[in-house]
């Protein structure tokens, strides 16, 4: 047994270039095609060569980055119709939850309107809120929002 791993370990193996990392892979899915570098763009048309369903997953994040940023909320039903008849379980999980409140999705998608001042407000309350453990009432907590705000303006 010995000498058969130390042929096997002593052999010149032909080891090929190593395999792009999933991380990586997912930035270059994510990333605007005309912003990603050749050589990226040639290794990802590689990975997508070898796995159809990859592809597919491409060509849905794709065109639903497209719908997110022109504001084209009314070609969501078609794209959700188009992931539902793709094999991708993952997708189908986020199309089921868009589907949920399909109405706001769609208004999100089309119209200018954005809540994230107003959520940013909310997120900074809540850490306060965590930082004083609930031991705190109303009024210190109004006091810590107001002296947060001020110290940030």
């Amino acid at each position: 047994m010995r000498a058969y791993i130390h042929l096997k370990r002593s052999s010149p193996q032909s080891v090929g270039p190593r395999p792009p990392s999933p991380r990586a892979v997912a930035v270059w899915i994510l990333r605007h095609p005309e912003r990603l570098p050749e050589v990226e763009h040639l290794q990802l048309k590689a990975v997508l060569s070898r796995c159809p369903e990859l592809n597919a997953l491409t060509g849905h994040v794709r065109t639903f980055a497209h719908m997110l940023t022109h504001r084209e909320g009314h070609q969501l039903p078609q794209w959700l119709r188009a992931v539902r008849e793709d094999d991708l379980p993952s997708l189908h999980a986020f199309a089921a939850g868009l589907e949920r409140d399909l109405d706001a999705v769609i208004a999100g998608l089309t119209l200018s309107w954005s809540s994230g001042v107003v959520e940013g407000r909310v997120n900074r309350i809540k850490m306060l809120k965590r930082q004083m453990f609930g031991r705190a009432g109303f009024d210190l907590l109004r006091k810590r929002a107001l002296l947060a705000s001020a110290e940030g303006d």
